[in-house]
């Protein structure tokens, strides 16, 4: 379903949203919002639905209940957790991303991720790290509007997590896209995105990075799994996100009023 927005609307807008199959309900009452040029993660432990809510923002998934609403032609780059290769497959990396995609441009793609050497080697060879930078390329490579990742550094040693998560962000302000992505990885991501979701078949909570680790539903689920995250800088944030301009130096302690596991928004 789709509906007119102007640039400064959100890109998808989910309403309600919830799936049911054999008597299983696996999401019930999402409500968010995915506006331009942000990020935002996707957390909640296992089972808990991160991956199917994807699929129904993506479409891949009919809902049950509530709806899904994009923006009129809003270009997506998908990046799935993983991708079974082959080992016989001879297909190489410059082949891969040209599939389906109409005048890419391999050495630029590639290079976009800090791989350009990477042209001429089999899929089937790649490390783990190497083949999570091919598929970031192959979706970036229709310069979408949206980029949706799920578990992006699946396969990549910790010394490698990081990196990608700050070529995540190059892209986005490159591209000036929006990115949703789910991730495991808290101590890293809580650092590297704007917004957090977190997911237990409904939105338990969600803001920014700093209001989320000292929420109880968080702290509920995750408890002393991630000290609390902090940053160091001259302003600080108003219950609803906004950053609000001081002279002073503040601790950050944030009193929340975005937890609600009844009728659950994320705008």
């Amino acid at each position: 379903m789709e509906f007119p927005l102007n640039s400064s609307e959100p890109l998808i807008r989910a309403q309600g949203l919830g799936l049911e199959i054999a008597g299983r309900q696996l999401l019930r009452d999402i409500t968010l919002q995915l506006q331009p040029a942000e990020i935002v993660t996707v957390i909640g432990p296992n089972g808990a639905g991160k991956t199917t809510l994807l699929r129904l923002l993506l479409g891949l998934t009919r809902p049950t209940s509530g709806k899904v609403q994009r923006r009129p032609g809003l270009r997506m780059g998908y990046m799935p957790q993983r991708l079974q290769i082959d080992a016989t497959m001879p297909m190489t990396v410059g082949r891969f991303l040209q599939l389906g995609i109409e005048g890419v441009r391999v050495a630029d793609a590639l290079a976009r991720v800090g791989a350009p050497h990477l042209a001429q080697a089999r899929l089937a060879d790649l490390s783990g790290g190497e083949m999570q930078r091919v598929l970031l390329a192959r979706a970036a490579a229709r310069k979408p509007q949206l980029l949706v990742l799920d578990e992006p550094t699946q396969g990549v040693d910790l010394g490698g997590q990081s990196e990608v998560y700050q070529l995540i962000a190059q892209l986005r302000d490159e591209l000036q896209c929006g990115v949703l992505l789910v991730s495991h990885d808290l101590h890293l991501v809580m650092a590297a995105t704007d917004r957090v979701l977190c997911v237990n078949q409904h939105i338990c909570c969600h803001g920014h990075p700093e209001q989320v680790s000292r929420d109880p539903a968080y702290l509920e689920l995750f408890g002393d799994k991630l000290a609390p995250y902090t940053h160091q800088h001259n302003h600080h944030h108003d219950l609803s996100g906004e950053v609000v301009d001081d002279c002073c130096d503040h601790s950050h302690g944030h009193a929340h009023d975005n937890h609600n596991h009844g009728g659950n928004s994320a705008q």
